[in-house]
């Protein structure tokens, strides 16, 4: 390039310098003539050179605009920008440094994508809520669990400030503290709008002075708070289940000891007492123990095919006499419209825990059931299903009490509950017991009218 612009100025130069030469060696004529001549040549050089630089300057400027205009529109982020030349001169090399240069910017913003890509895909998929907030907490991030903890919309929130999106003033306190103090912060918090949620918020400062902003982390606590308000309550009640009956057994050994057991009218009516209150406590307890190793998966179940008849009947007649002490009538017989013959239906479970779970609803029905009142068990098969239901006319049990009959302890009517006996975890262990089995038990009542138990298991048998 700079050899298309020198040769020609030094070949003019060169020749000025030759004419110049002759000029001085000329007679005054001849001078007169030279000047002319060089006039005239100097006017077709001007000319020459004026044509020649604007040939150079265009060769110059438009790779120069080209490669301007692709520097602008690498700014503009066009990583794909490429200048094609086949000068092999200073321009040239410039050119190829340029699509050099571009080639490693797009190749590192391809792996920046990528990553950035790979991070979002990893937050999406967390457990935990992430809110990234810059300095003025404005939102930079929310990943999908966040919106679900703190009940946002999905559009719009970026660039938002946090206080527009989440209304708790705990939560902004939280942030403000973690923006002034280095140290990450953390506070448990109760959110009304989200049903009640309850989250655990870790506050961290990003790194940099002064600061970026900061990262929000929220747990669900929400079922780790139930769980911890279930044991609590489960705590509770055993320890009311247990005191009761030692302190019968407590009063009546004081009493014992106090001379009634040289009373012989009356000593065997507080023996009678103890013993009666003894079975009461290994009932809790072994319901205890039963209900453990069915929720920690500990309990062993060997299936086998249990005619469903015969154990139905089995169950009536065991409960039979109690029935008829109380005028109570208990009767057995299959549903009506069932699409399988009741003779030979059969069914593949645990015949231990089918026998436990009818016993358990059967004496419910005995227990709440009042006098000359009516008690049936029928089965049958209904859409693959071996339905059980245990039906009776006692007192029934309030709407707002059946979802909650078959949690542990749960008594509709306390009093009623301890003067006719039981545990309490009756139920609970029916209900563990079907869903261990891969079945499912439902309530129907009316109070006054009665209540209704149905077990559905799985009939596997083609």
């Amino acid at each position: 390039m700079f050899q298309k612009i020198f040769v020609p100025f030094g070949l003019v130069f060169l020749g000025i310098l030759i004419i110049l030469a002759i000029f001085l060696t000329q007679t005054d004529l001849e001078r007169s003539y030279i000047i002319k001549i060089i006039l005239v040549l100097g006017f077709i050089g001007a000319g020459l050179i004026a044509l020649e630089s604007n040939r150079i300057s265009k060769i110059i400027a438009s790779p120069l605009e080209e490669l301007s205009m692709g520097i602008q529109r690498v700014g503009l982020g066009d990583d794909n920008q490429r200048i094609l030349s086949d000068d092999q001169g200073t321009l040239g090399n410039l050119m190829r440094s340029f699509n050099r240069m571009t080639e490693r910017l797009e190749d590192k913003v391809s792996k920046l994508e990528e990553d950035r890509q790979q991070l979002r895909t990893i937050l999406s998929g967390m457990v935990e809520g992430v809110v990234a907030l810059d300095a003025n907490q404005r939102v930079l991030y929310v990943n999908d669990r966040a919106l679900i903890l703190l009940d946002l919309q999905s559009h719009a929130l970026e660039g938002k400030r946090l206080w527009e999106l989440v209304r708790n003033r705990e939560m902004m306190d939280l942030v403000e503290e973690a923006l002034r103090q280095p140290e990450p912060k953390r506070k448990e918090l109760t959110f009304a709008t989200s049903g009640n949620r309850s989250l655990t918020l870790h506050a961290a400062r990003l790194p940099g002075n002064p600061t970026r902003g900061a990262v929000l982390v929220l747990h669900d606590t929400t079922e780790l708070r139930r769980l911890e308000r279930l044991r609590q309550e489960f705590v509770a009640n055993v320890s009311h289940e247990l005191k009761t009956p030692l302190a019968v057994i407590k009063v009546c050994a004081e009493t014992l000891l106090d001379g009634a057991v040289e009373d012989c009218e009356n000593r065997m009516r507080f023996l009678e007492q103890i013993l009666e209150q003894s079975e009461r406590l290994n009932n809790l307890i072994m319901d205890l123990l039963s209900i453990a190793r069915i929720e920690a998966e500990t309990e062993l179940f060997d299936f086998i095919w249990v005619p469903v008849r015969e154990v139905v009947e089995q169950c009536v007649n065991r409960h039979r006499d109690r029935a008829m002490q109380r005028s109570i009538s208990i009767n057995a017989f299959p549903m009506e419209g069932s699409t399988h013959p009741h003779q030979d239906l059969e069914c593949l479970v645990d015949e231990e825990a089918i026998v436990q779970i009818l016993d358990n609803l059967v004496d419910n029905a005995v227990k709440y059931t009042p006098e000359h009142g009516v008690i049936n068990v029928q089965w049958g098969l209904e859409n693959k299903y071996v339905i059980i239901q245990v039906l009776d006319n006692g007192i029934g049990i309030p709407e707002a009490d059946l979802p909650r009959i078959f949690e542990r302890f749960y008594r509709v009517d306390k009093a009623r509950s301890r003067e006719v006996g039981g545990t309490g975890l009756g139920l609970s262990i029916v209900k563990h017991l079907v869903q261990a089995m891969k079945g499912s038990i439902s309530a129907n009542s009316q109070v006054g009218k009665g209540t209704t138990f149905t077990v559905r298991l799985p009939y596997a048998k083609d």
